[in-house]
This record gives structure tokens, C-alpha cells and sequence, in this order.
């Protein structure tokens, strides 16, 4: 069933389940591998974008 079933966008992990510490180690490293091949990165803003931004960050600190 695995194998008919797991495909590159979503595949399948067999995890052990005998150790609960072990369990999430491998889930929080599938978890980890994940995330770093997305290759995510924050936007880059122009300097009309940043100004715009720190002005809100200002206004929102002033209230109360």
C-alpha cells in the first residue's frame, strides 16, 4: 500500500512507534528536512515598503 501510495509531493515515512522519544526525533527530523527544501526566505522590501512598515510598527507602540 506504501508503495502505490507515497509519491515525491507526498510521500509516506514508516515511523517507529516503540519509543516515544525516538517517535518524535524522526517526526521532528522529517519535520525539519521538510522545511529546509522549501527554501523559504523572507520577502525583500523596497525602501517605500520598509518605511511603511516601520511607521506601523510606531503607530502600533504608541497605543495604548
Amino acid at each position: 500500500m506504501l508503495e502505490h501510495t507515497s509519491t515525491d509531493w507526498a510521500p509516506w515515512y514508516v515511523v517507529p512507534a516503540d519509543r516515544k522519544w525516538f517517535t518524535r526525533l524522526v517526526i521532528a527530523g522529517v519535520i525539519i528536512e521538510t522545511l529546509e527544501s522549501l527554501g523559504l526566505r523572507y520577502p525583500s522590501l523596497d525602501e517605500k515598503a520598509l518605511s511603511s512598515l516601520h511607521e506601523a510598527r510606531k503607530a502600533l507602540e504608541q497605543e495604548d
